[in-house]
């Protein structure tokens, strides 16, 4: 299989079946799809069998204990065959469109290691309402392939997991081991990004959906800064040059005063 989509699974019965369905209905036919549960007790492992048991192109595994968003992840990629690998999370939909115009990116633009779209809020996006939009209008002022190492800084410029497809061996040239679970995906996009190229395609391919046990909801700005912080340290690990040493050494003060300034100005 040319697309390898992935899908980790945990206590979303209310959702997963959408899920796979929107993977089911795509014009693109050249993908396979890794569903990996992570022990939910819901009902989602018996939606999850009903909903792929007729289509060979579908894998379902079940992990016996709860391992967590990373363990699971990296598990899932191990049954991947695909030389892309597309992340959806099991409460999000994508658009049947999806990988064909991906795949068209993939084409245009061989150089382009992690391709990643807009999103149509879905749910109760609620404030991120303002996120999105002002993410939307800094990443249509960049033009593409770039290398968004700098971007990402401060920011995770790509919104959801769900909206982003990346080159396979990218996956083996990451440090894993995040600092928090529910930052994993900017944790990974950080690493990829320093000597890789990144292209923003501007249409709303994916259904991004906002509730209250969604993992944006559960992120806090120390946990945002730690992991900012050592990713970049972990890519100087493996690629120490001054330039990044003196932007790492600029970056944590930078954190620290907007750490205090949201104190100072936040709501007793």
């Amino acid at each position: 299989m040319f697309i390898s989509l992935i899908v980790t699974s945990y206590n979303y019965e209310k959702y997963i079946k959408e899920t796979i369905e929107s993977v089911k209905n795509q014009t693109f036919y050249d993908w396979e799809l890794i569903v990996v549960d992570d022990a939910s007790e819901d009902m989602s492992v018996e939606i999850i069998t009903k909903s792929t048991d007729s289509d060979n192109r579908v894998r379902t595994v079940v992990n016996d204990m709860n391992m967590g968003l990373e363990a699971t992840l990296e598990k899932a990629l191990k049954y991947a065959s695909g030389k892309w690998i597309a992340i959806l999370e099991s409460d999000d939909t994508l658009t049947p469109d999806y990988l064909a115009e991906k795949f068209k990116i993939i084409l245009k633009y061989p150089d382009a290691a992690v391709i990643f779209n807009d999103v149509e809020l879905i749910g109760n996006a609620g404030k991120m309402k303002g996120v999105v939009e002002e993410n939307r209008r800094f990443l249509r002022s960049k033009k593409y392939p770039r290398n968004m190492f700098w971007d990402m800084n401060l920011q995770n410029r790509i919104m959801t997991f769900s909206s982003v497809m990346i080159r396979r061996d990218l996956f083996d040239q990451v440090n894993w081991n995040t600092p928090s679970d529910r930052l994993l995906d900017w944790w990974l996009y950080i690493q990829m990004a320093y000597g890789n190229k990144f292209y923003y395609l501007d249409k709303k391919l994916t259904n991004w959906r906002i509730h209250s046990d969604s993992y944006i909801n559960q992120r806090s700005s120390s946990n945002c800064i730690m992991t900012n912080v050592l990713a970049m340290i972990e890519v100087f690990r493996k690629k120490p040059s001054f330039g990044l040493l003196l932007f790492i050494l600029y970056t944590i003060p930078a954190f620290i005063f907007v750490k205090l300034m949201k104190k100072l100005f936040s709501r007793p």
